[in-house]
């Protein structure tokens, strides 16, 4: 293989140990690799920055294993040229059963310049992408503690879901913690309804008639003492995200101009794909890296799997959350695009069509720094207006009736 970079290291990167290969030039000509294994502690690390500057390194690549490869990178970033590679790249090459010959067929690769970086964002988006993921698994969990909360309120019998459609709202708290502190009368818990759910009493009164006990108080204090810590998680988490987001706020108001982006969506996609677009060439870079376009598998002049290739899941939630959002929107382009498409194609795709136009959005603005402007509802009539009429026309003579169409004067 042509070398393309002269003095390359290949890293295979685990938990307790690190395997690194560096290939140099030889004197009166040829390639001399050099070998060693190094500990992943801090000390290991320092001492592997080291070996590879004695060597003379200049780029140094690592498969993307798990979160392993975080600490490594952290250390080496600000001396070489640090390449991050998808292992399904370098995997399936046979012969290769050990550390050293899988770090020595990387850094093979990497001579050849047959490897593709993968995206690692700056240090201040890692930071925030690290506070925005974790604040979705305390959403999570929280949200799976409001099930648990429906699943012990059947077990007593009581029906308050049944009536309130928040149990967890302001009525609905004040009634659970009477609950827990011995009151079982439906008459005194009912009259501790507010707002319009006070016209609800007669309904209240029979459905928090049940078998509420002394364990179900605890079982529930329980649920509502952890729901009440993770929401303080929740708020403390979006103050720090407050913070660490202060110098891409533009960003953040851009994306917002989207129809169904709203806050908490927008700071996830500035975290996860950052605001600098110079790193995907087009929008349709962009879109594949997501993982929010079809796959490309054709082969003898045949399609065969366009399924979607796999990409952040915390880029799709925040995608898919702002999708079903854009959807119910009243006279918007993307509200349109998902009418258009659903009836042929589901749910599914159709909400995938609408995530993909968000994400191409989202690097047009980006790179342009100009809000969004909405194409209107519609847009895909006054785009071709004579396909419109041709079908509907259709559609009326499908139905049994004559139609002479007459231009009318603008």
């Amino acid at each position: 293989m042509e070398t393309i970079v002269e003095r390359p290291a290949g890293l295979d990167v685990h938990k307790a140990q690190v395997t690194a290969c560096a290939r140099t030039p030889k004197e009166g000509g040829g390639r001399v690799e050099h070998v060693a294994e190094f500990p992943t502690t801090v000390q290991g690390l320092l001492t592997l920055r080291d070996w590879l500057a004695s060597h003379g390194i200049t780029q140094v690549t690592m498969e993307a294993t798990g979160v392993y490869w975080k600490p490594v990178w952290a250390i080496l970033e600000d001396e070489f040229e640090c390449v991050l590679v998808n292992a399904r790249h370098v995997k399936q090459v046979p012969g290769r059963k050990t550390d050293v010959a899988d770090a020595a067929w990387i850094c093979r690769l990497a001579e050849a310049g047959l490897l593709r970086a993968s995206f690692v964002p700056p240090k201040p988006i890692r930071a925030l992408r690290n506070l925005t993921r974790y604040r979705k698994t305390q959403i999570q969990e929280r949200a799976r503690e409001a099930n648990r909360l429906h699943k012990a309120l059947e077990d007593t019998g009581v029906k308050l879901d049944c009536v309130a459609s928040d149990i967890l709202g302001a009525s609905g708290r004040a009634m659970l913690a009477a609950l827990i502190e011995g009151t079982t009368d439906p008459e005194v818990l009912a009259d501790l309804a507010k707002g319009r759910l006070r016209a609800k009493i007669g309904a209240l009164r029979e459905a928090l008639e049940g078998r509420f006990d002394e364990l179900h108080a605890v079982w529930i204090g329980a649920i509502l003492a952890h729901v009440d810590f993770l929401d303080g998680q929740i708020a403390s988490l979006s103050e720090a995200i407050e913070e660490q987001i202060a110098p891409f706020e533009s960003a953040v108001d851009l994306l917002c101009s989207i129809p169904g982006v709203q806050r908490r969506p927008a700071e996830v996609i500035v975290a996860e794909i950052g605001a600098d677009m110079s790193v995907f060439p087009s929008a349709g870079h962009l879109a594949s890296w997501a993982g929010q376009c079809p796959g490309n598998d054709r082969s003898a002049g045949k399609r065969r799997s366009g399924r979607t290739r796999k990409g952040s899941k915390w880029l799709d939630w925040a995608l898919e959350e702002a999708a079903l959002a854009a959807v119910r929107s009243r006279d918007t382009y993307l509200a349109a695009r998902y009418n258009r498409l659903r009836p042929r194609r589901g749910h599914k795709k159709a909400l995938g069509a609408v995530k993909h136009s968000i994400i191409c959005a989202c690097w047009h603005m980006l790179s342009t720094g100009e809000l969004y402007r909405d194409l209107g509802g519609e847009y895909f009539q006054r785009r071709d207006p004579e396909r419109a009429t041709r079908r509907l026309v259709a559609q009326l003579e499908a139905l049994g009736h004559n139609v002479s169409l007459e231009a009318v004067a603008a």
